[in-house]
């Protein structure tokens, strides 16, 4: 059938399956350049972003299955070359890119990676030096993490042999590359830590490409050696390899090889150290007991004959017994005086004397008060008298008694001193010497005083 003859009419949906197809069939594998926006991590755990350059963009997914496998951490900005094929996603109408590779541009996906766990390792402090532990001076047990089959084990046998015949070794076998090899060296390392058999632990293995030494580059052996309690020698690869695990290890050797010669020094090493460290010794004791016999021989001289100390003493004794006797005579004497004066002052001061003064005084003030109570007494009772003696003169009663009356109105009790005050009927009250009178004016007679 021709889609294009001009009766065909084609839904949106046919006509996207077949713009699809199209695509799909002509840009099965593509290599594209671009820089990343609008970078997404839904739930689901596929990857959705934009890529982008001065002129166009272009929609790109990346699903889970391809995204576990990619070793960098992917941002906004970041310059990616990306490799997979065109379809169109229907719903929306867009053609985009199905991702199932991408690495930076300019350097390695696996470089970009290694740098971007180094730079939040770093941050998070796993390479400080204040984390690192020094190494056991004579261990007794090596433990070591590594391929039973590789060139590494044998290397670090051969040299602890010869170095120091006597040390024990413990094997934990793991593989050193490939698929999980990261997750078995980190669990190596936990158990090593939980026997706690081992004086030191050496993690490595032999050379290789960037990707044969990558597990020792992975996030899960870098925290495991950093929460080892167990000092840890890292050794990968030659000396010019460098890894994550060289950075967090409390020591990174550059071989295998190297890392045996690190974790004790050789037998005739020790025996020239130990002779020398005797040497220096007898030579130390040497010159300390001449120290010491020095030291007596002085003290001998200085000793002098224990009967003339002793005398000396004895002497010494004597002359301060003789000024304690002294002394305490002389304190008694001194004190019995001063006794002797307090108690003639006491005497002199007696009070029973003062107080018989006192009680004579009393006696004498009393009489001298009761003596002129008694005259007091006497005047007010005379002056008393005579008051009393004037008033009896000066007594209304005693004119009432030569026959006079005293008259008051009837209504209103005022004394009546003047005739014209009354009028006839009006009624007096006399006051007589003896009891009163109430009598009736009949008559008034008006007159010259």
């Amino acid at each position: 059938m021709d889609i294009f003859s001009e009766k065909t009419i084609l839904s949106v949906s046919r006509l996207t399956a077949l713009l699809r197809g199209v695509l799909e069939e002509n840009f099965e594998q593509l290599w594209v350049q671009g820089e990343v926006s609008n970078l997404s991590y839904p739930a689901s755990g596929h990857c959705y972003f934009t890529l982008k350059d001065t002129g166009a963009q272009l929609r790109c997914v990346m699903f889970k299955s391809a995204v576990k496998n990619v070793k960098f951490r992917l941002t906004d900005g970041m310059a990616l070359i990306v490799r997979g094929r065109i379809s169109v996603y229907d719903q929306r109408g867009e053609y985009q890119l199905m991702c199932e590779y991408m690495e930076p541009a300019g350097i390695g996906a696996l470089q970009a990676a290694f740098v971007q766990l180094k730079e939040k390792l770093a941050r998070e402090g796993l390479f400080a030096d204040t984390h690192k532990s020094g190494m056991p001076s004579f261990p007794r047990t090596i433990g070591v993490i590594t391929s039973p089959t590789g060139a590494a084990i044998h290397d670090i046998l051969n040299v602890l042999k010869r170095r120091f015949a006597s040390l024990e070794v413990v094997l934990y076998p793991v593989r050193v590359q490939g698929e999980g090899a990261a997750q078995e060296i980190a669990r190596a390392i936990d158990e090593m830590n939980k026997l706690a058999e081992a004086d030191i632990l050496i993690v490595g293995r032999g050379g290789g490409s960037l990707e044969d030494l990558w597990a020792f580059n992975e996030e899960p052996v870098a925290r495991a050696v950093y929460r080892s309690r167990i000092p840890v020698i890292s050794a990968v690869g030659h000396e010019t390899d460098w890894t994550i695990c060289d950075f967090v290890a409390d020591l990174r050797a550059p071989t295998p090889s190297a890392a045996a010669e690190l974790v004790i020094a050789s037998a005739d090493e020790l025996r020239g150290r130990i002779e020398a460290l005797t040497h220096r010794l007898l030579r130390s004791v040497e010159s300390l007991l001449a120290a010491h016999d020095a030291h007596v021989e002085g003290l001998r001289r200085a000793l002098h004959d224990p009967r003339t100390m002793l005398g000396h003493l004895a002497q010494r004794m004597d002359d301060l017994t003789g000024r304690l006797e002294m002394g305490l005579s002389m304190t008694v004497s001194r004190r019995r005086d001063r006794f002797e004066r307090l108690h003639d002052a006491l005497q002199h001061n007696d009070p029973q004397g003062r107080v018989d003064a006192l009680r004579q005084q009393i006696a004498l003030v009393v009489l001298r008060v009761e003596g002129l109570l008694a005259q007091r007494l006497e005047a007010i009772r005379q002056e008393f008298g005579d008051n009393a003696a004037r008033l009896e003169v000066l007594s209304p009663l005693k004119t009432l008694a030569r026959g006079y009356a005293i008259a008051t109105h009837g209504g209103t009790g005022t004394v009546v001193t003047d005739a014209g005050s009354l009028v006839t009927g009006e009624q007096l009250l006399l006051r007589l010497y003896r009891g009163q009178a109430c009598c009736r004016i009949e008559s008034l007679e008006i007159g010259k005083t």
